[in-house]
Parts: C-alpha cells; structure tokens; sequence
C-alpha cells in the first residue's frame, strides 16, 4: 500500500513566499492514473515525491529528480523535498560546500583490489575562515527544551 506523507502547512508556505509555486507534480491524493512524470511541468515547481519507489506506481525520488533535472534545462525551477540523513543537513547547515564524486569504487586494505559494488559517495568541503551563520540559525530554530536534570543525564 502506498504512503503519502503531506508537507507541514508552515514549511511549504516559507518555501512558496521564496518561490511563488505555480505546480505539484505530486498532489495528494494523486488521481487515478496521474503521472506527472509524463507532464510538463510549471515554471516553478513544489515537489514532494513518493520517498520510496514502493510508494509510486511511476517512480520514486529519482525519477522524480530525474524530472526536475530535465524541467531545468527548459528554464523551469523545480523545489523537491527528500528525506536525507541528519549528518547532510548538518554539513549543510555549517556551510559546507558539496561535490558529486560519483560512484566510489574502494579498495580493499590487503588486496588493493576496487569494491564490486560502489555508493554513490559526496565530498563535503569546509572552507577555513567560512561565515557559520547558518549553522548559528538552525540551532537557534531547532533547540529543545531541556529536562531540569539534564546535566545530570549527561554525566
């Protein structure tokens, strides 16, 4: 069965302030047989895919990055939001730079021979003297409020 996940009210109105969205290629519910990797899409796109490719009779998230890579050669900006692990958006946060470094093929310690199954892999790079700003705000947004005896939890 597929999962639909909606997107918070307050996120995607900050995001549609920034960026005026005239089209969701993934509206919920999705109408029998929608599939808006077949359409042209809008100028400026709000995208929330399926997370999983189980989700989508049509694609999962990198079809649906797949898409917004060709809406972008026609002019067309395309926003998608996808689950990443906690350390990205860390890295992010800090201002770090990111580099596709494609698929990394390791070698083994002993054998020097190449990993027959490599990741996709991201160098993420930080910058020395680089403004930390953004790491500043998104503690500032994300702080939690502490129990009474949280020094004494920590030790």
């Amino acid at each position: 069965m597929a999962r639909y996940w909606l997107t918070p009210p307050d996120i995607y109105a900050a995001l549609d302030r920034e960026f005026a969205f005239d089209f969701d290629p993934c509206p919920c519910p999705r109408p029998n047989d929608y599939n808006s990797l077949a359409l042209p899409w809008g100028k400026c796109n709000y995208v929330n895919p399926p997370f999983n490719r189980s989700d989508s009779p049509f694609g999962g998230p990198t079809a649906f990055l797949r898409k917004a890579i060709c809406e972008q050669s026609l002019g067309n900006t395309s926003v998608l939001l996808l689950p990443v692990r906690h350390y990205i958006n860390l890295a992010l946060e800090a201002g770090a730079e990111m580099r596709s470094m494609g698929r990394v093929r390791w070698l083994d310690v002993d054998t020097k021979e190449p990993w027959r199954s490599p990741h996709s892999v991201a160098a993420f790079i930080f910058r020395g003297n680089a403004p930390q700003n953004n790491i500043e705000r998104s503690q500032t947004v994300r702080q939690q409020p502490q129990p009474e005896n949280a020094a004494a939890l920590a030790e």
